[in-house]
Parts: structure tokens; sequence; C-alpha cells
């Protein structure tokens, strides 16, 4: 087997987490990482044994060791080292949000296309086992007809992301948090949101705060999110049908969830896994080795909705 050989741009909180998913899923490899400072990349790369450390973009993806870049840089800057990544000949995985506006990310995906290269946004939510054990208990009718659904995310020490607060940077719960269950959503029912609109709190010169969002999909299923830093709020999402509810922590990375029916009893539904990023990378890595251009779980289309949606919201807010 091939092994995909991943370089890592920057140092940010959530590397070494997807670090730790690609070496556990097996197909891929970290051969080098990234950084504006190349003290701080090759201090990150002894720390967590990575070969190479550059101080720059560029120089990393001149390295022909390498096969595909993940980005999990500052969300503004997400566009910029994607593009230069497809640019050079390199696959690419984008953390959420993928880009700021859906002009971007149209770009993008055309030129993978052109060049015949994977890009995917990554979104570890719809690849975690616990997922799919999910949506064949919805598909199977155990749930009845699913009416609503309404989710609950919250982050009140949200000030280690230091650019949090800083819309232009991409800061913002809508931008941070609501690109999770959109994606999410749209996997689950297999189908696209089809109205959006909300409200969100700002404070003057500041990113949102908080808001609170309403989708109808496809299926006729209504939504309510809540995204807060105010609140020190349990994340959940519970989705109700006529014959019981599923009641799910944490839906991006959870393990477990309760399904209550109509009598009262109740089943859990439990997906055990070692890193909530495994999947994800296991997935990205065999795609890479198939030659595919897109994935077709977490599609094109489903992140291009996304980044219409929350870009029409900003502007909807006068942002």
């Amino acid at each position: 087997m091939v092994i995909v050989r991943y370089g890592v741009v920057s140092t940010a909180q959530v590397a070494p987490r997807f670090i730790e998913g690609v070496r556990l899923a097996g197909n891929g490899e970290i051969v080098a990482v990234s950084s504006r400072s190349f003290e701080k990349a090759r201090t990150f790369a002894a720390q967590y044994h990575i070969p190479k450390a550059y101080g720059s973009l560029s120089e990393m993806i001149a390295d022909p060791d390498i096969d595909i870049i993940y980005v999990p840089t500052i969300n503004k800057d997400h566009y910029n080292c994607a593009k230069k990544a497809l640019q050079a000949g390199k696959h690419v995985l984008v953390e959420k949000p993928f880009t700021l506006t859906y002009a971007e990310a149209r770009e993008l995906f055309n030129l993978a296309y052109r060049k015949k290269l994977f890009l995917m946004e990554a979104q570890k939510s719809v690849f975690i086992p616990l997922t799919d054990i999910i949506k064949k208990t919805i598909q199977s009718g155990e749930l009845g007809d699913i009416l609503s659904v309404s989710s609950t995310t919250a982050y009140p020490n949200i000030d280690h992301i230091a650019w949090f607060r800083d819309l232009e940077a991409g800061g913002g719960t809508a931008h941070f948090m609501a690109p999770y269950a959109f994606s999410y959503l749209q996997y689950l029912f297999d189908c696209p949101i089809e109205k959006a609109g909300g409200i969100a709190n700002f404070l003057e010169g500041e990113s949102d705060s908080q808001s609170k969002i309403l989708l109808q999909m496809g299926n006729g299923v209504m939504v309510d999110i809540f995204l807060t830093t105010k609140l020190k709020l349990k994340h959940q999402m519970t989705i109700r049908g006529t014959k019981g509810t599923l009641e799910i922590p944490s839906f991006w990375k959870s393990t477990m969830a309760t399904l209550t029916y109509e009598d009262g009893s109740r089943r859990l539904l439990e997906a055990p896994m070692d890193s909530d990023f495994a999947s994800e990378a296991y997935h990205v890595s065999q795609m890479v080795q198939e030659g595919a251009t897109t994935s077709p779980i977490m599609k094109p289309e489903i992140t291009l909705l996304t980044i219409k949606i929350i870009e029409e919201l900003y502007k909807s807010w006068g942002k």
C-alpha cells in the first residue's frame, strides 16, 4: 500500500489531534510542518516527531515528497493557503470553515477539478463511526417521520482562539461553529438546506458572540441551532421523530447517543473510536490513493451550500 504523505500548514491547536488521527488511520504519514517562524516549526516538528520543518508555506509546497497539504490555519487564510497548494500540484484538505466566501470556495473546487487534484473540507462529524449508525437508524424509520432538530453548541472560554473576536479574520459563532451542524445535517438526511435565517449578537467592532439560526431542510425537517460563547451549556443535538427522540452529545466527536421511544423505553447507540480524526484521515488518504478529486461523503455541494448560507447570514446581519 502506498502511504499518503502530509504536510501540515501551521502549528495550530487542532494540528496535533489531526496528526494523531493520520497515524492511527495507518494509510498516511505526516512528513512536514510549516510555520511563519522556522523556529516554531522546528520545535513543533521535534515535539511531534515530524521529519521536516519549514519556515514558510512556499518552501513546504515545493517539497516533492509531500502529496497533500492540510490547512488548519486562521480562517481567513484558508483560501490563500489552499490556492497556493493546489497551484503547486498538491492535494488539499482544508479545515472548516472551508473559506469565508462562496466565490472563494467555487474557485478552489474549480481549480482542483482542472488540475485533477483532491480537495475536501475537513469535517470530521460526517466520518466518525457513530454518524453512520445514526444515519442508518433514521433511514430505518425507527424514529418515525423526522419533524425537527435542535442543536446547542457553547464555548464560554473561547479566548484561547486569539482571533475569534475578529470578524475579518473569520471569527464569530457562525463562522466557527455553524459548519459542523450544516454539514452534518445535509449528510444525515441526504438533502440540502432549502431555507435559512437567523439573528446574532455583535459587540462593537467584534464578531458575533451568539447566534440563533433557523433552517428548513429539503425533506421538510425544521432545525434550530443555538451557538454561544456567553453560556456554559452542554453540546447537544436532539432529533425528534414521531416514534422517538435521539439525543447526541457533541455530535462531531461523540461515541454514543440515546434513543428514547414514545413509551419511555431507551436504547443506547454506541461506536467507540481511538480518535475523532482517524476515520476522516483514513478516508482522505484513501481518496488520494484512488486518484479521486472529490469525496463521495463530504461532497463539494455540502461545503458550497454551507459557505453560501453563512455568507448570506452575515450579509443579513449587516456584516
